[in-house]
């Protein structure tokens, strides 16, 4: 997913969400909300991994040199979001070399 479109589904939500807000009349709540919704959906984008998300990474090290770019790029402390790019990186040269085997 790219984040064009997070940033796009999040901008919809907030119009739906202001929406509701007019009609039931609480604006100002329903905005707040908004703005706390905003706040977490970046914190947890931009928070490091767990561990765990460390010895997938390390899996996948050394198998495919387009990923291996974007495990450089991310650095020491990597995010969700560069843990999202470097999966589905992987992913996709992993199904581009099965399709390429069993061509």
């Amino acid at each position: 997913m790219s984040v064009y479109l997070l940033i796009g589904i999040g901008i919809v939500v907030t119009f739906l969400l202001h929406l509701v807000g007019i009609y039931v009349k609480s604006l100002k709540i329903v905005w707040i909300a908004i703005v706390f919704l905003w706040a977490v959906a970046i914190g947890t984008f931009t928070n490091e991994i767990k561990p765990q998300g460390y010895n997938e990474i390390a899996k996948m090290k050394g198998k495919y040199p387009q990923t291996d770019k974007l495990i450089e790029q991310a650095g020491e402390k990597v995010s969700f979001y560069e843990l999202m790019q470097i999966k589905s990186s992987y992913l996709k040269q992993k199904k581009q070399e099965q399709k390429r085997r069993g061509d």
